[in-house]
């Protein structure tokens, strides 16, 4: 029987490639052992058959973004609950991106764009540079798109009083615009909203919400995406 031997080791050995190369075809998700993937290089290894994959590749793991739809069972500005819920398990079945799924995907993740307060919905975490810069630096351009229930029906005219409220003088309110869903549901559109910045605007028209959803940031929606799910932004996809 062998002595135990790293894997990144092994790799190096069987396919005639430099300690950093083996690092990335394991880090990679490429590398086999007893057809199982392993993605840990320091794993230890013996006897076992060690392989790669049909079409590895050693090109670095390119920065990922995971769009996630936070549930309303879980309200909370906590990142840390929040990326508690992202893992392979809650990954959602319709995710037509490509990206293939791999551990370090879920480390040094960022969340990007917070929601606003007592929110659910679309969530950004980002481990993509130019994903934080778009969305942080710029943000003040990004459009948010938000869902209002509200307790009861609402009528015409608080309707028509939010709308005034947009082309108020007041510099310290966002621009918004607003739009009837249902007779207790409306559509709320942003750019750099306060943190409770919408509920505080309705109160003003005497509306009382029960549930702020975010369903879209700039060109990118949740569509389809189930509560408590998360999937992969396409590559060629920005907001």
């Amino acid at each position: 029987m062998r002595e135990p031997i790293r894997l990144d080791k092994r790799c190096v050995e069987l396919f005639d490639c430099s300690r950093g190369e083996a690092v990335r075809y394991i880090e990679g998700g490429w590398v086999l052992v007893n057809s199982e993937v392993e993605e840990r290089p320091n794993f230890k290894v013996q006897d076992q058959k060690v392989e790669l994959a049909e079409g590895a590749s050693s090109e670095p793991i390119k920065p990922v973004t995971l769009l996630f739809n936070l549930p309303e069972e879980f309200i909370t500005d906590d990142s840390t609950v929040i990326k508690q819920l992202i893992t392979p398990e809650s990954h959602c079945e319709e995710d037509y991106s490509g990206i293939k799924i791999l551990n370090r995907h879920f480390h040094g993740l960022k969340p990007v764009l917070p929601l606003q307060n007592g929110t659910t919905g679309l969530t950004v975490y980002s481990k993509d540079y130019k994903v934080e810069r778009a969305l942080l630096d710029h943000n003040r351009k990004k459009e948010e798109e938000y869902i209002i229930e509200f307790s009861d029906e609402y009528t015409h005219e608080a309707l028509e009083q939010l709308s005034e409220l947009a082309y108020s003088s007041d510099e310290s309110q966002p621009e918004f615009k607003v739009s009837q869903q249902s007779e207790k549901k409306m559509r709320f559109v942003t750019k750099f909203a306060h943190p409770d910045q919408i509920e505080t605007l309705c109160k003003q028209v005497g509306l009382m919400t029960v549930a702020i959803k975010r369903i879209r940031i700039g060109q990118v929606s949740m569509k389809k995406l189930p509560p408590g799910e998360w999937r992969y932004l396409s590559e060629n996809t920005m907001f």
